[in-house]
Formats: C-alpha cells, sequence, structure tokens
C-alpha cells in the first residue's frame, strides 16, 4: 500500500493544507493493490499536506483494519514452514506504522546482511503498488497535468479512472 499526490488547483480558502511536500496542491490517492497491479482498496481525497501514515490511519480501510472488520485470510503457515501461523499483511514503505497487519522495512541504520536483504525483497514486493499507480496515470491522462476542478469533481474524477483501470486490468 502507498500514497499518491494527484495535483489539483489550489482550493478557495485552503491555505496550505493541499500543499505537499513536493510543492505543489494536490489530495492523496491511497491504494493497496495487487500483484496484477490492479487497485483492491483506495481512499480519495485528503489533504496532500498530510503524511501516508496518517492518512492511512483517519481512512476507512485503516479503521477497519484495526477494528478487524477487513475481511483479511487467517492466520496460515508459511509453506514449507514448521513455524507458527503468519497474518497475511500489507507491505508498506518506511512512513507507515509497523502493526499486526502492516509489514514496513527496517530502519536503514545499522542493518546487518539479513535485515538488508528483507529490506530489499518488501521493496521489491511494494513496487506493485508503485507501478500500478504509474499504469494508472500515464493511461489517464488527466494525471498529467493538475486537475482543474473542485474537489468534489476532482475526486469523483480519480474514483472513475481506478474502476477504469481497474476493469482495463481485467
Amino acid at each position: 500500500m502507498d500514497g499518491k499526490h494527484i495535483r489539483v488547483k489550489k482550493p478557495p480558502h485552503s491555505g496550505s493544507r493541499f500543499f505537499n511536500y513536493k510543492h505543489y496542491f494536490s489530495i492523496v490517492l491511497m491504494a493497496v493493490a495487487d500483484s496484477n497491479y490492479t487497485f483492491i482498496m483506495v481512499d480519495v481525497g485528503a489533504y496532500g499536506s498530510t503524511a501516508d501514515a496518517l492518512i492511512f490511519s483517519a481512512s476507512r480501510i485503516g479503521k477497519r483494519l484495526r477494528a478487524t472488520q477487513l475481511a483479511l485470510p487467517k492466520s496460515r503457515r508459511l509453506p514449507g514452514s514448521d513455524c507458527p501461523p503468519a497474518p497475511f499483511v500489507f507491505v508498506a514503505d518506511e512512513g507507515f506504522a509497523l502493526t499486526h497487519h502492516v509489514m514496513r522495512p527496517f530502519p536503514k541504520r545499522g542493518l546487518n546482511v539479513r535485515r538488508r536483504i528483507f529490506n530489499y525483497r518488501l521493496t521489491r514486493a511494494r513496487l506493485y503498488v508503485d507501478c500500478a499507480f504509474g499504469i494508472h496515470s500515464s493511461k489517464w491522462r488527466v494525471f498529467l497535468t493538475t486537475i482543474q476542478m473542485d474537489l468534489e469533481n476532482a475526486t469523483l474524477v480519480i474514483q472513475a479512472c481506478v474502476v477504469l483501470h481497474n476493469l482495463t486490468r481485467i
């Protein structure tokens, strides 16, 4: 899972709430993607100035995950392992908190070889959502420039493009 900033024109009377660290106005598309580059869950419309972890925590996805209301498969043993059952997890970057169902890389300081390899493999798994964002943005040209609509309509356009993206992936 990850967040993508979608450029929007500055909403009136918004101050700096939508102004992100990349120095433009945006709303965030928070998404979970699968290995077919389709979006499984999305949340659209958070302020561009807000960090991904806070957006996720405040989103319906995050709230339902904390309340164990998401239909996640039950914990299972990893194939070929005698270890205790492992939970299904969302793979995220360093900006997210480590929880029972969210896996993130080890902090980069003082890593041994095993942890470096783990981080590398986890990052490779997380690339699916980044690639899904790339496919989504390149297919729908509205994302190549600033969306010149009010926030409500921009959110609807983003949601519609997510649905169309998934239909074209199927």
